[in-house]
């Protein structure tokens, strides 16, 4: 489906447009997103692959430090990470969308365009993901007299007691809001600093205005990425080596999409 712009809006400060989109975008970026990974199936899947094995270590390493009821808010923290974690991704959609060739293509080649500000955005990330796990301790706090309770005694407590409805309500919520926000902040953010020679304020202000002059197709993507990941996630971390290749490379179609080429 051929891109059909209804609406460009200037960005003066940065000297960006943004485009407004509708409801067909976000599907016809799942689209392209899969061509990606049919076009290079070693190089996507493998790094699909490194992420799953990452998030069985991180998990193993839980599990022998005996803090298993950090797992559920560690995969919550996923998605706040996400955005770097694909950044390789987004290097080879650049090399197919230029038709090159992807053996020279690295993330680190990524990373090196535009580092200082993508080590903003790192820091920025691991800094919203520190915050989370905070509140995370302090519900447990707010739960347990032990400090290391078990998965086994810490999911039926909190989700299936029916005593702490109000707690459970409250950290869904807070986990809404952080998720919310970092989606605003890096919908397009980490692919925008990978592509261009922008500082990394630039690239959260026009992430920001993709997401609100365009609520509810990005409401929709937002909602596609919860889907498929959640799904790769449900299936202890299997499903995340085609999950995350495939939302990885719409990514960087959405941002192509959103931030057109002068």
């Amino acid at each position: 489906m051929p891109h059909v712009m209804t609406a460009d809006h200037f960005d003066g400060q940065a000297g960006l447009r943004v485009s407004t989109i509708d409801f067909s975008h976000p599907w016809e970026w799942l689209r392209k997103g899969w061509a990606d990974v049919r076009a290079a199936p070693g190089y996507s899947l493998t790094y699909g692959t490194g992420i799953v094995l990452i998030s069985l270590l991180i998990t193993t390493l839980m599990i022998l430090g005996e803090l298993t009821f950090l797992v559920p808010f560690l995969i919550a923290g996923f998605f706040l990470m996400a955005p770097m974690l694909s950044i390789g991704l987004y290097q080879m959609s650049a090399h197919l969308e230029r038709g090159e060739s992807l053996e020279s293509c690295q993330a680190l080649e990524a990373f090196k365009r535009n580092q200082g500000q993508l080590g903003m955005v790192s820091a920025f990330l691991f800094v919203t993901l520190q915050a989370w796990l905070v509140v995370s301790l302090v519900l447990v706090a707010l739960l347990f007299d032990a400090p290391f309770p078990t998965l086994d005694n810490f999911l039926p407590v909190l989700f299936f007691s029916g005593e702490h409805l109000l707690l459970l309500i409250a950290i869904t919520l807070v986990g809404a809001g952080f998720a919310a926000v970092v989606f605003g902040i890096m919908a397009i953010t980490v692919p925008l600093l990978t592509d261009r020679h922008v500082d990394a304020l630039t690239a959260m202000r026009t992430s920001v205005r993709a997401v609100t002059q365009n609520p509810g197709p990005m409401l929709l993507w937002a909602g596609l990425i919860v889907l498929i990941v959640g799904a790769g996630l449900a299936t202890f971390y299997l499903g995340l080596f085609i999950a995350i290749p495939l939302v990885g490379h719409a990514s960087w179609h959405a941002y192509r999409d959103l931030v057109p080429s002068s």
